[in-house]
């Protein structure tokens, strides 16, 4: 039996003891005695009575263990041209004070601390700061508009909130600072403290009293050493987009976190202390939280920090460089990537002459990862390419390809096999199990492992609403798929109105709600269509007041500003159609599947439930005019 269905068994049979012995793996302030305590099917904690700290994991252990001089980050950024390099020594250094900088800012355990940052080194320092504190930290994605940002901080009641004076996309430079001030006047409850990475390529205006610069509070602050917290006690919070405009919190503790990152290292990535290890992704992700911050320095890797995009940094040979350049051993991001780099560069021009024998695998995850982009990437590259599948929910991957391919072959199209330590099954809509090879909701038995949430910030009846409710017993994962004879996992899709953009989510309810404020648009709908690069992009529906008088043309220009605004540009919104009314059901329901089919072709079931069939006729004229049929053009 090879190592994956040891494991997988081991982990079904007697769960407590499989991540007991995960748990030995880390050096624990209390080791728990409760490795798992349960007060209710839904209700339950791993490592109860276990006390330990993820900063003092992260760097700490690393360095009182004599491996201080290993190096732990580097920093490439080849839209500023710079490179830093930081020891395990090093890091702890600049994160300690930077504890000691929050702390003179009043910042204890429990408290909450924003980051509003680009991928830069202070990033990851305010991260593991917050983590050595005690101190519960919620990353907002550069790239979100000031509505979007004022969402998340009136969420979290931070007591910082820290920023830098500008983020670069591409040769752009977007000012932060303005975004931020513009958030704050429309909160109610304002941080106390500002504090503010200053960049050459822009200025930032410091509000007195308010206000202040990193660089000069760092220059004063005194380390501090990492504070023991309960397994239970929260890491972050981290919102993501649910099916109303409202984001959802999700919260991560800090022991079953550090115990599944450590996990997933070796068991999914097979990434080994000293190896370099690069998830291509953005702090303000999911995958940034745990793969480039917590997952690889509790690991002992080398993280990698990049400053750019996997074309025109400079052009699409970006991501082969930084490989070469700093020997990655494990690469990670997700298939948009790619997808950009291949509508580039087709052949691989920009690949010669960039030695990539240091790479052991490419991973991929954040959407499907088709066919035919693994086909050219497993052509292109001498390593296994692995596709894995999980969410922002779960923290570490769900289902992915053991790295013993001689047990375990790579199915193109598939994400692999359910990780140990996840109970996955395949059920229909009234959460009756289904056969192999039937379609249906995946979702996950209860109890979940280590690492999942544990809930969400200030709502726990939403968690439960949200992910437990619908199927008793049951993790909602909200996505759809099959499992095939061999017991391969093929994830099909959301179920759900998230819009998937490039890995990123976003709710369509909050797109709606930009485009439902224009003063023309009576009603409307976002649906998420194919796109070959990003996976899925929104496309507006709208349906004009009746005394609306505005060129077509004009509202689209102005809606889709609308949502670049409210939401930001990362919402790809690049279309929006008016129509004389949306195809629904007789009792009012917008039918999103039925558009999303007549975008894909003209011929489509029309649903028994719809309340008249002549709305799909001006869809389909609507289609064609916008040349989403090719073919069908003469």
């Amino acid at each position: 039996m090879n190592a994956y269905l040891t494991a997988s068994a081991h982990a079904q049979d007697d769960p407590a003891d499989f991540w007991r012995q995960q748990a030995r793996l880390l050096d624990w302030m209390r080791f728990p005695q409760q490795i798992f305590e349960q007060q209710s099917r839904e209700h339950y904690q791993w490592f109860a009575d276990g006390q330990l700290n993820t900063c003092h994991l992260a760097l700490d252990r690393h360095v009182e263990a004599g491996n201080g001089e290993r190096l732990a980050l580097i920093y490439d950024s080849p839209v500023t041209g710079q490179q830093q390099r930081f020891t395990y020594r090093q890091l702890l250094e600049q994160v300690a004070r930077c504890a000691g900088m929050l702390r003179t800012l009043g910042v204890e355990q429990g408290d909450r601390v924003i980051l509003y940052m680009p991928m830069i080194p202070e990033a990851v320092i305010g991260m593991l700061a917050c983590a050595r504190l005690g101190a519960v930290h919620s990353v907002v994605f550069g790239g979100f508009s000031a509505a979007e940002l004022a969402l998340r901080i009136d969420d979290a009641q931070p007591k910082v909130l820290l920023t830098a004076s500008c983020g670069i996309e591409y040769e752009r430079v977007v000012a932060y600072k303005p975004l931020v001030d513009k958030a704050l006047e429309s909160v109610a409850q304002p941080p106390a403290h500002v504090v503010v990475v200053a960049r050459p390529q822009a200025a930032a205006e410091l509000r007195a009293g308010r206000d202040a610069d990193w660089q000069t509070l760092m220059a004063c602050a005194e380390a501090v050493p990492a504070v023991a917290l309960a397994s239970g006690d929260p890491l972050y919070v981290l919102h993501t987009s649910g099916t109303t405009g409202k984001p959802k919190g999700v919260v991560r503790d800090n022991g079953g976190h550090a115990v599944a990152l450590n996990y997933s290292m070796q068991a999914v990535y097979d990434a080994q202390p000293g190896e370099v290890f690069w998830a291509a992704s953005d702090i303000g992700w999911v995958v940034g939280h745990s793969y480039i911050v917590y997952g690889p320095l509790i690991r002992g890797c080398t993280t990698l920090l990049y400053e750019g995009k996997p074309v025109r940094t400079p052009d699409a040979g970006a991501f082969w460089r930084v490989i070469a350049e700093h020997r990655v051993n494990v690469f990670f991001t997700a298939p948009t990537a790619f997808r950009a780099i291949k509508r580039e560069d087709p052949h691989g021009a920009l690949r010669e002459g960039h030695d990539l024998s240091c790479l052991k695998a490419v991973y991929v995850a954040g959407e499907r990862l088709d066919p035919a982009t693994y086909d050219w990437l497993d052509q292109s590259l001498a390593c296994p390419v692995i596709d894995h599948w999980w969410q922002t929910e779960t923290g570490w991957p769900i289902v992915s390809t053991p790295h013993d391919a001689c047990h375990c072959p790579i199915k193109p199209g598939s994400a692999g096999l359910p990780v140990p330590g996840y109970n996955l099954a395949i059920v229909d809509d009234q959460g009756d199990p289904l056969p192999c090879g039937e379609p249906g909701n995946i979702v996950l038995r209860l109890p979940l492992p280590p690492g999942v949430l544990t809930t969400l910030w200030r709502d726990r009846q939403r968690f439960v609403d949200s992910y437990l409710s619908t199927f008793p017993g049951y993790y909602l994962s909200g996505d759809g798929g099959y499992v095939d004879a061999e017991g391969y996992v093929f994830v099909m899709g959301r179920i759900d109105d998230v819009i998937n953009v490039a890995g990123h989510r976003l709710s369509s309810g909050s797109l709606e709600e930009a485009l439902g404020e224009h003063p023309a648009v009576a009603e409307c709908a976002v649906v998420a269509l194919d796109d070959v690069l990003k996976g899925e992009v929104p496309v507006g529906f709208v349906v004009l007041k009746q005394d609306a008088q505005i060129d077509p043309g004009q509202l689209e220009r102005e809606l889709i500003e609308r949502v670049r605004e409210r939401v930001g540009a990362l919402a790809s919104l690049r279309q929006v159609l008016v129509l004389k009314r949306l195809p629904k059901t007789r009792s009012g329901k917008i039918l999103r599947k039925t558009i999303r089919g007549l975008a894909r072709g003209p011929s489509v079931p029309v649903p028994a439930t719809i309340e008249d069939p002549q709305v799909l006729d001006e869809l389909r004229e609507l289609f064609a005019q916008r040349g989403f049929y090719p073919d069908s053009q003469e």
